[in-house]
């Protein structure tokens, strides 16, 4: 199961100096309370620490530039991270004007002088923006998830942003935007995949609840997803930047929150991506203090290195023991059949034999269309100056905000609604000719 596409992938993967693996971080708690370096710096420790995940995550994903509280200041995960030896995704918050992305590439620049090498040498990508397009792509969104941004206007800050970093030790790190697949396959959105080098993919079956999104069904999902984004993607390289199961909350159609549940979906998925493809998963805690509906966190509303569910793997080729043979996506579908797809990507091609079928293209709701909004806690921004955190994480669909100037921008309460359809990507990292050679001989070896 899954093996044709993982060889094909290992190829490039194993081929690149590492593959991350790491969690979303927001710069608040779930209260709104600002994170300060020493916090950032117990939570990269404590990822680092996990028991039964090996040392794996090592990388942390950031939504802004900025330090709570502050109009401008680098935010005090750098630091965390140099002391940790934490790699970083870099995030532009671009939901809240102009103004606010001036401020995010001051605050990069500021850091790219205070701290040189050591945070350059730890920085694997740039994210300009986070589910930008979907926040724009309907009125109705914008009530629960706040406003997003335009493809034009994302592509004026992705240009600021190269020309910020040009001359600097991050000229040659890779630019991308994180959105949802229904985004990135969106015609309208194309001139943001033609001006980035990687697109981030969050996924969340879990909330297709127009479908049969139980968590057997998660995986092929998933994958399915992932064939569509990928099919859009002109052979550049494609980035999970989010996904998970929650361990507790409300039940979305068939989708149950539960740590068992988490462990399926962390075998069944997860364990498909780590050491393969770079992923950040949601996430190692959202329930400090005030647990959010639905609550992601593979660890409670205390920092420690026991998760809550068993964060060991499977052996490669097995699956988990709770999970019986996933049916397709497709509501109705029974079939069993394999279907093979391959398609053109950085560093080779990429063949796609999930063990379940695709849904088929007959498939109707809103993870077909992907216009109807789900719920999910508001997305983590920067805290304007001056303004001070707004309230608790509240219950599903509620985000905490600020306002400077009449922007509203999402603070750290959690995560901003999803919509049907959510699904993510997987990366097809390039490497030299010499790294591939070396990468199946590894992989011979292995298998």
């Amino acid at each position: 199961m899954y093996r044709s596409y993982l060889v094909t992938l290992g190829l490039s993967a194993l081929a690149q100096a590492a593959v991350e693996c790491g969690f979303n971080y927001g710069a608040t708690f779930s209260d709104g309370s600002v994170k300060q370096q020493s916090d950032f710096q117990a939570e990269f420790n404590t990822a680092k620490n996990l028991k039964g995940a090996s040392g794996k995550f090592t990388s942390a994903r950031l939504y802004t530039m900025i330090q709570g509280g502050t109009q401008a200041e680098p935010i005090s995960a750098i630091p965390a991270a140099i002391a940790e030896d934490t790699s970083l995704l870099l995030g532009i918050w671009a939901s809240a004007g102009p103004d606010i992305v001036n401020n995010e590439i001051t605050a990069l620049k500021a850091a790219i002088e205070q701290y040189g090498d050591a945070f350059t040498k730890l920085v694997v990508g740039i994210s300009v923006g986070s589910e930008d397009l979907y926040r724009d792509s309907n009125p109705e969104v914008h009530k629960v998830s706040g406003p997003g941004v335009a493809a034009d206007t994302l592509v004026s800050y992705i240009n600021q942003v190269k020309d910020a970093i040009a001359g600097t030790p991050l000229s040659n790190v890779p630019i991308g935007h994180v959105d949802t697949w229904t985004a990135w396959v969106n015609g309208s959105n194309k001139a943001v995949i033609d001006a980035v080098d990687w697109l981030g993919v969050d996924a969340y079956p879990y909330f297709e609840k127009e479908r049969e999104n139980s968590v057997q069904n998660g995986k092929s999902l998933f994958y399915s997803a992932l064939q569509k984004t990928k099919d859009v993607a002109g052979g550049k390289e494609i980035w999970v930047t989010e996904t998970g199961w929650p361990v507790s909350g409300k039940t979305e159609n068939l989708g149950v929150p539960s740590p068992e549940n988490a462990k399926i979906y962390w075998d069944e998925v997860g364990c498909s991506l780590f050491g393969k493809v770079h992923t950040w998963w949601y996430t190692l805690q959202d329930a400090k203090p005030v647990t959010p509906d639905p609550a992601f966190g593979i660890i409670g509303s205390e920092l420690t290195t026991t998760p809550l569910f068993d964060l060991t793997c499977p052996e490669e080729g097995e699956s988990s023991s709770a999970v019986p043979a996933p049916t397709s996506g497709a509501p109705g579908s029974s079939t069993a059949a394999t279907e093979t797809q391959t398609s053109g990507g950085v560093g080779g091609s990429q063949t796609l034999s999930p063990s379940a079928p695709f849904p088929s293209s007959n498939a109707t709701g809103p993870a077909a269309t992907g216009v109807i909004p789900t719920s999910r806690p508001g997305q983590p921004g920067p805290i304007p100056t001056g303004q001070a955190p707004g309230g608790g994480a509240g219950g599903a669909g509620d985000q905490t905000t600020v306002v400077e100037g009449g922007v509203a921008a999402p603070t750290t309460g959690g995560k901003e609604p999803a919509f049907t359809g959510k699904a993510s990507t997987m990366s097809t990292p390039s490497g030299s000719v010499f790294g591939t050679i070396v990468a199946l001989a590894a992989l011979v070896y292995l298998f």
